[in-house]
């Protein structure tokens, strides 16, 4: 019998928020070795070197700024630009590999380090405070930061003082993102009124750019799988779950982020029913929200309605979400596809 996600009320204490900060299930065995750059795009083997150069080095940590200069991909590989920087930020598209580098960097690094996305930071300084999370991380090799986006001028001040406080200190970062560190916040709030604070963290950074096709979509272009009955097409053993698509999304207003970790977790497989597109931008976000943490555990989706990477009106795709928009589209493209 299946259960019902909107049932589930997830409560995650911030030592379980802390102790989460690892690299996700696919990603548990994550080197560079096991990295495939794809031959038609040099800079993926570029920036697997330079990222594995990266974290072998020990420097000594140098009070400077976060992103810096856009390297080419010739320069990436065995370059030392890098040297005097805290960190390094990727920069590329869609399934072209960004996750796992970064989470090869997290297992090669031998010290202390943590994993997640920027949601999971943000949400650990909700649960301890500004300080708490500086205490929590000073002393911490290598933080990774996944999928790092600026929503707000909030997070922008708040993630610019984490970094600097805690490269001051010697901790160095590695970052993802889809959006070249000069543009975070664009488009979405008066990016002009906090250029100083972007900037400040956009110096400390070595941007290196990954080209390359969706790995997800390389294949074949297609669509998220649809099914005409999603109670016959689940999954006849492991834990499932069947809601109408619109009930979750309205449950999803009630539950912080922070918590859709432990709101997927446990699960094969999420049955929703006739979904439809959205028609406000923040039920649009937290279903983003939702299906990076479904992307990451794994948990197969099976719906009817409008296929899950149609569901963002033009108005949306236009916008500054976009790349979040995308992100998903692609991810429930794969989540949706049926097992061999």
């Amino acid at each position: 019998m299946p259960q019902h996600l909107v049932d589930r009320d997830p409560q995650v204490s911030p030592q379980q928020m802390a102790a989460s900060l690892v690299p996700p299930p696919q990603f548990t065995e994550a080197s560079f070795d096991s990295y495939r750059p794809d031959g038609d795009y040099p800079s993926q083997a570029a920036v697997r070197d330079a990222v594995s150069a990266f974290v072998a080095t020990r420097p000594e940590p140098v009070k400077r700024g976060l992103f810096g200069r856009k390297r080419s991909a010739g320069a990436a590989a065995g370059s030392s630009a890098s040297a005097g920087k805290s960190g390094v930020y990727l920069d590329g598209g869609f399934g072209v590999g960004k996750t796992h580098l970064l989470a090869a960097a997290y297992h090669a690094e031998p010290g202390r380090k943590t994993f997640g996305t920027f949601i999971e930071y943000t949400a650990l300084v909700g649960a301890l405070g500004f300080q708490g999370i500086v205490d929590l991380l000073r002393g911490t090799a290598l933080v990774c930061i996944d999928e790092f986006e600026l929503d707000d001028p909030g997070d922008t001040m708040m993630m610019t003082r984490l970094i600097k406080e805690l490269s001051d200190t010697g901790t160095r970062f590695a970052a993802t993102s889809n959006t070249p560190p000069g543009a975070l916040g664009e488009g979405r709030f008066a990016a002009q009124d906090f250029l100083r604070e972007i900037q400040a963290m956009s110096d400390r950074f070595e941007t290196m750019r990954i080209d390359g096709l969706d790995y997800r979509r390389r294949a074949v272009d297609e669509s998220a799988a649809v099914v005409s009955d999603v109670s016959a097409s689940l999954p006849g053993s492991g834990a499932v779950t069947l809601d109408d698509f619109r009930s979750v999304v309205a449950h999803l207003a009630s539950v912080h982020p922070s918590k859709y970790v432990a709101l997927v977790d446990g699960l094969d497989a999420v049955g929703l029913t006739d979904v439809a597109p959205f028609t406000d931008q923040t039920d649009a976000l937290r279903w983003v929200a939702l299906v990076d943490r479904l992307y990451d555990a794994q948990v197969r989706i099976i719906a009817s309605g409008t296929p899950l990477d149609e569901v963002y009106p033009a108005t949306m795709l236009d916008g500054g979400y976009r790349k979040k928009y995308l992100r998903a589209a692609s991810r429930v493209v794969a989540l949706t596809r049926v097992p061999d």
